[in-house]
Order: structure tokens, then sequence, then C-alpha cells
């Protein structure tokens, strides 16, 4: 089965394109908020930490940063990568759904402050977004 991981922070449209992943038949895998709306609108969905084994750390700071990910994001179509994925009990991800924190947005606010404007500086989709590119030969970005 194909899977789809999806990590949003502008959730526009999320349900919708999460239906028709669920209707073209791949699995889909969710990082926090991500995770929580589409179980609120009752569609299958697998927590990451269920693969990761890990909680969301740092207050949801280190969610999606785990070699569970990255790998099956990673792997390439090769018998070698493959069986180094089952052999560490990970599995592919051939569709990665990210969008980045608004930092332009927020930090150009009146009243954002420093910190405000350093939460928003995104780390894991842009790790999640790079890995997919480097592997685009099988790995869809949207």
């Amino acid at each position: 089965m194909p899977r789809a991981l999806l990590s949003v922070s502008d959730k526009s449209g999320l349900i919708k394109l999460a239906r028709a992943l669920v209707a073209a038949g791949y699995e889909m895998i969710a990082s926090g908020g991500s995770a929580r709306t589409l179980s609120n609108a009752r569609l299958p969905v697998t927590p990451v930490e269920a693969l990761t084994g890990q909680k969301e750390l740092l207050g949801g700071r280190v969610k999606t940063l785990h070699p569970a990910l990255h790998a099956g994001i990673l792997a390439r179509d090769s018998t070698a990568d493959l069986s180094e994925l089952e052999h560490f009990g990970f599995m592919p991800i051939d569709v990665v759904v990210c969008n980045l924190y608004p930092f332009r947005e927020v930090s150009a606010r009146d009243d954002a402050s420093l910190e405000d404007a350093v939460d928003q500086i995104d780390i894991g989709g842009v790790a999640l977004l790079r890995a997919a590119a480097k592997n685009f030969g099988r790995v869809t970005t949207l």
C-alpha cells in the first residue's frame, strides 16, 4: 500500500486532499495537528508517533525529525535500500504533503515578538521537503 506523510501548518484543503489520497488507496501518516484534523474528520490516519515510537518533544518542536520517516522518504527503489528499511522495521513513504510555518506573515505583524518570529522558523518541514526533493524519482512532493 502506498503511503503519504502529511505535515502541514496551513490545513486549508487538507481534508479534501486526504479523502482523495484515501480513495486512491494511500495509507496516511500525519504529524501533530495534521493527524488531529484528519482524525476529527473520521479519516484513517497513523500518527507519526506510531511509526517512530517517540512522542513529540520540546513542545512540538520535534515531531518529524526521525529516521523512521526520513529513511522512508530517502530510500531509493533498490533492493539494498528496501531491504535496509525492512531490517529496521521502516516503510517507504511515497508522497510528502508539507507546507512551512508562516514566518513572513507572523514576523511582519506589529505585535510580533522575537520569540513569535523564531517559533515560525520551520525545521522539520524543510527537512521533509528536502528529503523528498532528493528522492524525486520515487517520492512525490505536494
